[in-house]
């Protein structure tokens, strides 16, 4: 029983299968000669058509249907090979029009009556269809379907990189993989298409020479004079063969056409015009090389000074397109200053509304940094702004502090912003303002404790520190009070800077990774190939940075984080676990980055008791039975690790928390949401040669909560 959604039956669902099916039928049905006309005219048309859709095609895939199309027209010219060979035999004797006025014309009219120079002709066709190009275009359509399918990993990766980062959603996503797969199968399948062609063209030759040595025979046998019964059938064969042959030189070299498109992406008229055209220089010499040998005595002087006159005058005037592609082609570009906008498109570029400049409007920026007009000097060079120098140092540091490469930012101004006013974007979406004092200067007070200053009281945007909008003149002042003194655009390169570190582990995709691999396989190639994709996907080793940017640990030691990868994926494939296992490979690292100027690191560590209470919870957790620690707990936690961050600033140490390593990762979660400020290691995160200070023992006092958490 249909489905109520099956859609109705159309004509061309019944006639294309009938069609195919009448074509193999042909085989062992006997045509009359007027049906067998229609039928080499059919064949001659489609031929036709085929070849004028692929010279007239952009892309290759324009055209998808082409395999099966080649498959079908080739199983036709078979059938009426078949079909005419039949007549051929059985009423050869009677006359050459028995097979049809097709098969005579071709016979008589075409070569002219010479029926050697017939075979001639013939033969020719047959070299150079199967040996030039059919041969050619199998070679490019296999070479094509080899490079497409090893090139199908990287676009796949790719595609999930930009749905990873947000740059396209998933049905964009879903559309790109599906396109993918069609050009694999489509090269696939041109490079069985070749085949049919090369078959067809030695099926060709074996039925001409059965024609020929068969239809002599039975000539002769049926009292036919041998000199009649060789014209007769000669003429015959003859005829067939080329009738059969004309169509399938247009198929094979529409064939040709096809898979080279891959590369020009544009119509074959365009293709021809604007780069065979296109260099001057080319052109002339061409039309002089041509007029010199049109005065060599004995060449022929006319036609040739014709095309040199004609080359000439391309030379000297080519075609608007032409012109266009040698400038694009020279290596001229467009710029826009500080990203502003005319309103009006660059020469050469996309027309306003058209699928192009649609497409330019839908990318998307990793980084933005839009400013108000008052702010706009600081991108100005020539008027003594930094604020690009400043973000390109930016990147510079980050990629040493981090080990990653920074998208290039997007910075430009914005009308819509208040006039000293700024924005940070990330992936187009605003994560950070702030504004700037026109003719001030940023005072931030470090401690907190500095005595007042003339000037507007604020707070510093990065940081939150208390601050004061002064007058330059106030500059000396002000740091000799013990104020740190910036310009606006040392305020927002901070800022930048600063959200820029928080987010890292957003702007790590799949792509920034694997350049990351490629740059370590130039020292270490073994190193690479035996971790991704033999013991870990890509996505592990992404999901296994992120972590580690996530609490802002380097992962410029790529070597050391792929050589733990690669010991310890065969204990686990989690990437947390890995994670954690991974941060312990690279305690030096975290150890230096921790460790204050005395060389100790200084530290809260965890109450026992607050250790079994996080335990337990633990437990219970993974088994489903609760777990929950008390909020009153995780107030009371809370409050001590603040009131404990003066102590680290006396010190001048960072915040740190010390854990156990099976707490580390319960700890940090405690930690991100209540005191961001601290970062949480593990014991075996920290060398055991350098000194640990306990400031504090986080937990005892809070006995009352443990007693309740417990």
């Amino acid at each position: 029983m249909e489905s109520a959604n099956t859609p109705p039956l159309r004509i061309r669902d019944i006639a294309v299968p009938l069609g195919i099916i009448g074509i193999v039928l042909m085989m062992v049905m006997p045509l009359p000669p007027l049906v067998l006309d229609v039928l080499l005219t059919f064949s001659v048309a489609l031929s036709i058509i085929i070849f004028l859709t692929a010279l007239f095609i952009q892309e290759a895939l324009d055209f998808s249907a082409f395999p099966t199309i080649v498959l079908v027209a080739t199983l036709l010219r078979l059938s009426l090979n078949v079909a005419s060979t039949r007549l051929i035999l059985l009423h050869g004797h009677e006359g050459a029009e028995v097979a049809g006025q097709m098969i005579e014309a071709f016979g008589h009219f075409v070569v002219g009556g010479q029926i050697v120079v017939g075979l001639v002709v013939f033969l020719i066709l047959v070299v150079i269809n199967f040996v030039v190009i059919t041969k050619g275009a199998g070679r490019i359509a296999e070479v094509a379907a080899r490079f497409t399918l090893d090139a199908m990993p990287g676009k796949q990766m790719a595609v999930d990189a930009d749905l990873s980062a947000g740059n396209i959603t998933n049905d964009e996503a879903r559309r790109r993989r599906r396109a993918l797969e069609q050009e694999a199968d489509f090269y696939g399948a041109m490079d069985g298409a070749s085949k049919f062609v090369q078959g067809d063209a030695v099926a060709g030759l074996l039925i001409t020479g059965i024609n020929l040595i068969g239809g002599l025979i039975i000539g002769v046998v049926r009292g036919m004079d041998i000199g009649k019964a060789a014209e007769t059938f000669s003429v015959l064969s003859v005829g067939d063969a080329l009738v059969s042959q004309v169509p399938a030189l247009l198929i094979s070299s529409a064939a040709g056409v096809v898979v080279t498109r891959s590369a020009a992406g544009e119509g074959i008229a365009d293709t021809f015009i604007t780069q065979l055209f296109a260099r001057k220089r080319a052109v002339a010499l061409t039309a002089g090389i041509i007029a010199l040998l049109g005065v060599v005595p004995g060449m022929p002087t006319l036609p040739l000074l014709g095309f040199a006159g004609m080359l000439a005058y391309v030379a000297r005037k080519p075609p608007e397109g032409a012109r266009q592609t040698e400038s694009t082609l020279s290596g001229g570009t467009g710029t826009s200053s500080g990203g502003a906008s005319t309103g009006e498109p660059a020469a050469g570029g996309p027309k306003p509304g058209s699928a192009e400049d649609i497409d330019k409007a839908l990318a998307l920026d990793v980084l933005t940094l839009e400013l108000g007009y008052e702010l706009v000097h600081l991108v100005d060079t020539g008027a003594g702004g930094t604020l690009v120098d400043r973000v390109g140092a930016l990147r510079r540091e980050v990629a040493r502090e981090l080990g990653i490469v920074v998208p290039s930012a997007h910075i430009c101004d914005n009308l819509e912003l208040a006039p000293n006013q700024y924005r940070i974007l990330f992936s187009g979406n605003p994560i950070a303002q702030g504004t700037c004092q026109n003719g001030r200067l940023l005072a931030i007070d470090p401690t907190g404790s500095a005595p007042p200053v003339e000037g507007d009281a604020t707070v510093e945007p990065t940081f939150g520190m208390p601050a004061r909008w002064v007058l330059p003149r106030n500059r000396d002042m002000a740091e000799a009070l013990g104020y740190t003194v910036v310009d606006h655009a040392t305020v927002i390169a901070t800022h930048f800077g600063e959200l820029i570190r928080t987010n890292a582990h957003r702007l790590l995709g799949r792509q920034e990774v694997q350049h990351l691999l490629d740059v370590l396989a130039k020292k270490s190639p073994k190193l690479v190939d035996d971790v991704v994709p033999s013991l870990l996907s890509l996505g592990d080793v992404l999901r296994v940075l992120r972590n580690l940017l996530r609490e802002r640990i380097s992962i410029r030691d790529m070597r050391t984080i792929m050589e733990g990868l690669a010991d310890l994926c065969e204990q686990t494939k989690d990437s947390e676990q890995l994670t954690e296992l991974v941060r312990e490979r690279l305690a030096t690292q975290i150890t230096a980055a921790v460790k204050g100027r005395d060389g100790a690191v200084a530290a809260l560590a965890l109450d026992p008791r607050l250790e079994e209470v996080l335990r337990t919870s633990l437990r219970e957790i993974a088994q489903g039975i609760g777990g929950a620690l008390d909020p009153r707990l995780l107030s009371e936690l809370a409050k001590q690790a603040e009131a404990a961050l003066a102590k680290f600033g006396a010190l001048s140490a960072a915040p740190i928390v010390i854990a156990p390593p099976d707490l580390r990762r319960y700890v940090r979660a405690i930690f991100e949401h209540k005191v961001p400020q601290y970062a949480v290691v593990s014991f075996r995160e920290v060398e055991p040669a350098v000194p640990l200070r306990v400031v504090e023992s986080l937990g005892r006092g809070a006995n009352h909560a443990l007693a309740q958490g417990g």
